[in-house]
C-alpha cells in the first residue's frame, strides 16, 4: 500500500502559518524546485491525457518527520475536515490547481525574515547606475538602427503592395487614420514581435506560482493560437508584494461574507457623500492606517491622480514633478492648468537648485508669487525600483513652504516594519506630509486608491475632485478585500475583559491576544471599526501573520536584489524594493530572455520593459518578489538568471562575484551584510 497525504482544499478558515501536530505517518513535503517541477510534468500529462504515464514520475521525496527545514520547504497543508486524499507521486493538474500553497509558499524559517527600516547611521542609499561595456552601448544602437532601417522600408513597400495590413494607418472613405505611421512604429515593429512576452493570458491567482494559457503563433505574434492547454509557472512578476491576493484564507472568506450580505453592487445606507457605511469604514481605516485625518476613496488607481490633482491646483500655481513620474501624476498636472516644471529623479540638489529658481522668479511674464507650489514625487518608483529621499525633502520643505504630495502606490504596504510605506520606513511623522495617496491593487490585493490628508483638504477634494460626484463607487466585495488585509496589517485593538483571563473575545468570537504597549494599541484598529461580520482568523486579527508577510516581503526583496548583484548582474532600485529592475539593454535579447525563463523545467513568468516605458538604450526584466515565495522560490530565479544570463551575456556588473552555490548557501548573511 502506498503512503497517503491528506489534503483539504476548501477548510475556510485555517492558517498557513499555525503550527499543527501532524500525524506522524505523514512524510515531510518536498522543497520548491522538485515539486514545482513535477507540477509541470503533471500539466504536461494532463494536456496530452495521459494518465498511465503517472508511475513513471519520480516520487516525492519522503522522510519520516518534519523538521523545522522540512517545514520551511512544505507546499502542501494538512486539515481536518473533507480530507482530499491521494499517493504520494506528483499530483495530477487538477489536484495542484487546488493546493493552497501554489498561492502562499509556507516558510517558518524565522532566519528567512528582516525588518524594512531605514538605517539613519548611514548615508542615504542612492541610486548607483552603472554602465555597460561600450560594446553592449554599440550592439544596442545597431539594433536600434536595423530595427527602424527595416521597419520603415518594409512600411514603405507594404502600403503600397500589401495595402491591406495597412489600412489602419491610411485615409478611408475620407476619415483620416487614428494613428499614425510614426506613432505606431514600435507597437508594431518592437512589441509586436514581442506579444508572446508582453501579453501573456493567465487565468487564476496571480500568487506565489501562476496559471497561463498555452498559446502560439505562425504569423509572427500577429494572431495568437490558443492550445487548450495550461502551464503552471513561478509567478515573479505580479504586483501581489503581501501576497494577500488568495482564493482561501481570512481575507477571501471576508470577500465571500460581503457578497451574501451586500451583493456586488453598493449597498448599505446612503450617506450624504453618496457611498455605502462599508465604504466610509473604509476611508476611516486608510486615514488611520496611513496616520491622517481623513482620507477618500476612488475606484481607480489611476484616476485618483488624474483627478484629484487639477483639485488641488490651478491656473497661477506650480507643480515640480520628478521627471520619473508615473504618467497618471503627469495627466493630472496637464488637466489641472498649473505650470509644471520637472526635476532630475530623486535628485535633491537639482529639486533644491529648481526651488530656489522659481520662487525667486514667480510666475513667468508677471512674476507674481506663485499661488501654491506643490512638489509631487513617489514613494516608491516602479520602472527604477529607488525609494524617495523623503528625509532630504521633509528638510526642504520646512525651508522653501511648499506642499508635498506623495504618490504610495507601491510604497504602501510594501515598505516600512509595519508596512505603512515611506513615512514608516525612514520614521517620518506623517503630518509631515500634506498629501498621501496610494491604491489597494498591489499589497492589498484589491482595487481602487485613496488621497489622504487634513479632514478640511479631504471635504474639499469630495466636491472638487472628480472622481467624487462623478464616478462610481467600489463595490462591497472590494471594499471588504481592503478592510480585511488592511485590518490583518493594522491588528485589531479589543477593548479590556473584566476577568482575568488571558484571552479576549470579540462580537463575533475571534480570539486574540490583548496588546499591552500603548504605543501599539493606538496603530491598531478598534474593533468597532469594523464590520460587526467580518470575522478575522486569529493570526490575521492579531497582526502576526500580517508581520510576518512584511518581514518575509524584505527579506526576499533584498535577497533577490543583492543575489542578482553577486552573479554580476547590473541591478537598479533600493535593496529593500519589491522591484528589481535586470538591465538588459539589447531589444533583441528580451523576448529571447522571457522565452528561456518560460521553457525552463520550473517556467518563471518573467515582465520586461522597453521603450516607451524606460530609455531606448535601457530595457530590462523587472522582478517582483512578494511575502508568498520561499527562499527556494528565490534560489530558483536566481539559478536560472545566473544560466540564462550566461548565454545571454547580461553579466556586465562591477564588484565582487560570488558562485550561484554561495549566493544560495549564504543569502542570511548576503541579506545582512547589504
Amino acid at each position: 500500500m502506498p503512503s497517503f497525504i491528506a489534503l483539504n482544499p476548501s477548510s475556510p478558515s485555517l492558517s498557513i502559518f499555525e503550527e499543527k501536530k501532524l500525524p506522524s505517518q505523514l512524510l515531510s513535503m518536498p522543497t520548491a524546485e522538485p515539486y514545482l517541477s513535477a507540477v509541470q510534468q503533471a500539466d504536461t500529462r494532463a494536456r496530452s491525457h495521459d494518465n498511465s504515464s503517472v508511475a513513471s514520475t519520480p516520487a516525492l521525496s519522503p522522510s519520516p518527520s518534519i523538521t523545522a527545514s522540512s517545514e520551511d520547504n512544505a507546499l502542501s497543508e494538512d486539515d481536518e475536515n473533507n480530507f482530499l486524499v491521494y499517493p504520494l507521486t506528483p499530483p495530477t493538474s487538477e489536484q495542484v490547481f487546488t493546493t493552497a500553497h501554489t498561492e502562499f509558499g509556507h516558510c517558518t524559517n524565522e532566519a528567512y525574515r528582516c525588518v524594512s527600516k531605514h538605517d539613519y547611521t548611514k548615508p542615504f542609499e542612492e541610486q548607483a547606475i552603472e554602465e555597460p561595456p561600450y560594446y553592449i552601448f554599440l550592439a544596442t544602437h545597431i539594433s536600434f538602427f536595423i530595427l527602424h532601417l527595416l521597419g520603415h522600408m518594409r512600411d514603405f513597400f507594404g502600403k503600397r503592395f500589401a495595402k491591406s495590413y495597412f489600412a489602419h494607418l491610411m485615409p478611408q472613405n475620407g476619415y483620416a487614420p487614428l494613428n499614425t505611421n510614426f506613432d505606431s512604429f514600435y507597437t508594431r515593429r518592437l512589441r509586436g514581435r514581442m506579444t508572446d512576452c508582453l501579453c501573456q493570458p493567465v487565468t487564476g491567482v496571480p500568487g506565489r506560482t501562476i496559471v497561463i494559457l498555452d498559446r502560439h503563433s505562425t504569423d509572427n505574434n500577429y494572431t495568437q493560437i490558443f492550445t487548450g492547454g495550461k502551464t503552471r509557472a513561478l509567478n515573479i512578476s505580479s504586483y501581489n508584494y503581501l501576497g494577500f491576493s488568495q482564493s482561501r484564507g481570512g481575507c477571501s472568506n471576508a470577500v465571500k461574507e460581503s457578497i451574501r450580505r451586500c451583493g456586488v453592487s453598493t449597498c448599505g445606507t446612503r450617506l450624504e457623500s453618496g457611498s455605502s457605511e462599508l465604504h466610509a469604514s473604509a476611508e476611516a481605516l486608510v486615514a488611520r492606517f496611513v496616520g491622517m485625518e481623513d482620507a477618500l476613496i476612488s475606484s481607480m488607481g489611476f484616476a485618483t491622480n488624474s483627478t484629484f490633482i487639477p483639485a488641488l491646483v490651478g491656473k497661477g500655481s506650480l507643480i515640480i514633478s520628478d521627471e520619473l513620474n508615473h504618467a497618471s501624476i503627469r495627466i493630472g498636472a496637464r488637466q489641472s492648468g498649473a505650470h509644471v516644471r520637472v526635476f532630475k529623479h530623486n535628485d535633491m540638489s537639482s529639486l533644491e537648485s529648481l526651488l530656489r529658481e522659481v520662487i525667486s522668479q514667480g510666475q513667468p511674464k508677471t512674476h507674481r508669487a506663485w499661488k501654491k507650489v506643490l512638489v509631487i514625487v513617489e514613494g516608491l518608483y516602479s520602472m527604477e525600483g529607488t525609494v524617495v529621499n523623503l528625509p532630504k525633502i521633509v528638510e526642504l520643505k520646512q525651508i522653501y513652504k511648499f506642499y508635498l504630495y506623495i504618490d504610495e502606490a507601491h510604497s504602501i504596504g510594501a515598505l516600512g516594519p509595519h508596512g505603512r510605506g515611506v513615512t514608516d520606513y525612514f520614521d517620518i511623522p506623517p503630518s509631515s506630509i500634506d498629501v498621501l495617496m496610494g491604491t489597494f491593487t498591489k499589497s492589498f490585493g484589491a482595487a481602487g486608491g485613496y488621497i489622504a490628508g487634513q479632514k478640511t483638504l479631504i471635504d474639499c477634494l469630495r466636491l472638487r475632485g472628480h472622481s467624487g460626484p462623478y464616478a462610481e463607487a467600489i463595490s462591497p466585495p472590494v471594499l471588504a478585500q481592503i478592510i480585511a488585509s488592511m485590518a490583518s496589517i493594522m491588528g485589531v485593538a479589543f477593548a479590556p475583559q473584566p476577568t482575568n483571563s488571558k484571552l479576549s473575545l470579540n462580537p463575533v468570537g475571534s480570539i486574540v491576544m490583548p496588546r499591552d504597549n500603548a504605543k501599539e494599541l493606538l496603530g491598531m484598529v478598534p474593533v468597532s471599526g469594523l464590520p460587526m461580520w467580518m470575522n478575522l482568523p486569529p493570526a490575521l486579527a492579531d497582526g502576526s501573520e500580517a508581520c510576518m508577510r512584511i518581514r518575509r516581503l524584505a527579506f526576499n526583496s533584498r535577497y533577490l536584489h543583492a543575489g542578482l548583484k553577486k552573479l554580476g548582474f547590473i541591478i537598479y532600485g533600493h535593496s529593500f524594493s519589491p522591484i528589481v529592475p535586470l538591465l538588459i539593454f539589447n531589444p533583441g535579447k528580451l523576448p529571447v530572455f522571457v522565452r528561456m525563463m518560460r521553457a525552463r523545467p520550473i517556467p518563471i513568468v518573467v515582465v520586461v520593459v522597453t521603450y516607451p516605458a524606460t530609455p531606448f538604450e535601457t530595457a530590462r526584466a523587472r522582478f517582483c518578489p512578494s511575502a508568498s515565495h520561499t527562499k527556494e522560490d528565490i534560489d530558483t530565479v536566481l539559478r536560472a538568471c545566473d544560466e540564462v544570463g550566461g548565454i545571454l551575456d547580461l553579466k556586465h556588473g562591477s564588484g565582487e562575484r560570488w558562485g550561484i552555490d554561495m549566493v544560495c548557501e549564504r543569502a542570511v548573511e548576503l541579506v545582512h551584510s547589504v
